[in-house]
């Protein structure tokens, strides 16, 4: 019998403040390090994805949310060469956050907002991708497939 393929789900966390938006510099993790990205991370097995985006967004940034308080902003299925594939979904906070704060400084060297209109050379570049997607109401897109 044949194996199917299963394609892991990635979950990212657009946090706006006014035409800011919050990113995060990796560091230490083995992807993307000394590059900006969001808050992120992959579902665990048996975890739903809002609960995976929750539960990320507290060990990453300090930021407390519950599943209600997100809204799907845009979907990218991601491909990075032959070795990866995912389903990256970028969720949006719905309301305001009083505090946010790097809880992980081993795998972030930093975390602040940046203005929309300026942001980092050095973001990745599937999140500018799927950040542009996302405020011009893209609901579905692909990345990395004309490789």
């Amino acid at each position: 019998m044949n194996r199917r393929f299963r394609c892991p789900i990635a979950v990212h966390l657009l946090v706006f403040e006014g035409d800011r938006v919050l990113l995060s510099r990796r560091a230490n993790t083995g992807f993307g390090d000394g590059a900006y990205s969001v808050v992120a991370g992959c579902c665990d097995g048996g975890e739903s994805a809002s609960a995976a985006m929750c539960r990320e967004a507290a060990e990453e940034a300090g930021i407390v949310i519950g599943c209600d308080d997100l809204k799907l902003a845009t979907t990218v299925h991601r491909r990075a060469g032959a070795a990866w594939e995912s389903i990256d979904l970028f969720f949006q906070v719905t309301r305001h956050l009083e505090t946010v704060e790097n809880r992980e400084p081993d795998k972030c060297s930093h975390l602040a907002f940046f203005p929309l209109s300026a942001l980092p050379d050095s973001l990745l570049p599937y999140v500018r991708h799927a950040l542009t997607n996302a405020l011009a109401g893209v609901a579905y897109s692909e990345f990395g497939w004309d490789d």
